[in-house]
């Protein structure tokens, strides 16, 4: 499919960025969908793109990316529960339509992103007074001066971490957990096989290069996230939930193999 509106033209890293709206999408069309996200299916339309050429149209991969989506979405609506005008803060946003699927109307929402992914986000999903986009690293720690923590905080990494190196990892973490006392920090992470494919270059997906992933962490690893500043008082992992087909008796399977993907939710102590 190729919409009919905005071309992005994005470098390999920001491309990631179609890459996972496209999945969404193809999964969030399915009448059976465990992902109901009509916005990524509106942005796909709009988008002037070959996703499926560029892409492939895989209904597994779909599948994946809902479920881990999902889990992302879950720990933003228990942190919503409990902070109802907190600050969800997306690093690496992307086209991500999180906020279109957990918002409860009263939220603060603030995507980081590179400025050229950025300026794609503000064309298509323009900001407004709850939404708001901030172009620049999320290494670059200039972003948490846009952050106000009085209502809570919850930082999101989707998709992100596995591209930066291990050490920037560790420093994000620490900084994140020094800045934000009683925050929380969401993130996935890819095993050290996947990782160590990626930066050989050998995985593609049809006519897609996986960027080098630099970062890989296999899921009973988690623990050591703590190790990256004292105030990590909590590490917990999230595991997809439901299903479909196959794949839903699967994935309680699933939790006992070590070198597989894994979301993490982090916990700060409080100040």
């Amino acid at each position: 499919m190729v919409g009919g509106g905005e071309r992005p033209e994005l470098g390999p890293v920001p491309e990631t960025a179609l890459w996972t709206l496209w999945h969404r999408a193809v999964e969030a069309r399915r009448p059976d969908t465990v992902l109901h996200d009509p916005k990524a299916v509106e942005l796909v339309d709009r988008i002037d793109f070959p996703f499926a050429a560029r892409f492939g149209e895989r209904a597994l991969t779909g599948q994946f990316q809902a479920l881990r989506a999902a889990c992302f979405d879950r720990e933003v609506a228990d942190f919503l529960t409990r902070c109802p005008r907190g600050t969800v803060v997306g690093l690496g946003d992307g086209l991500e339509t999180q906020a279109w699927r957990v918002d409860n109307g009263r939220a603060a929402w603030l995507s980081v992103d590179l400025p050229e992914t950025a300026a794609v986000r503000e064309r298509l999903l323009p900001p407004d007074e709850r939404h708001r986009i901030v172009p620049g690293s999320a290494t670059d720690p200039g972003w948490m001066d846009e952050v106000d923590p009085a209502n809570g905080v919850l930082i999101t990494t989707a998709g992100l971490l596995m591209y930066l190196r291990p050490q920037e990892v560790r420093e994000l973490i620490a900084a994140c957990a020094e800045r934000f006392p009683g925050g929380a920090l969401v993130l996935d992470a890819v095993p050290h096989w996947f990782s160590r494919r990626a930066v050989e270059g050998t995985l593609r997906d049809r006519h897609f290069q996986v960027p080098p992933m630099p970062f890989g962490m296999d899921a009973d690893e988690r623990d050591k996230l703590a190790t990256a500043h004292p105030a990590v008082t909590d590490v917990r992992e999230v595991y997809p939930e439901g299903g479909r087909g196959p794949l839903r008796a699967l994935l309680p399977l699933a939790r006992r193999i070590k070198q597989r993907p894994s979301v993490v939710a982090l916990r700060f102590a409080e100040s």
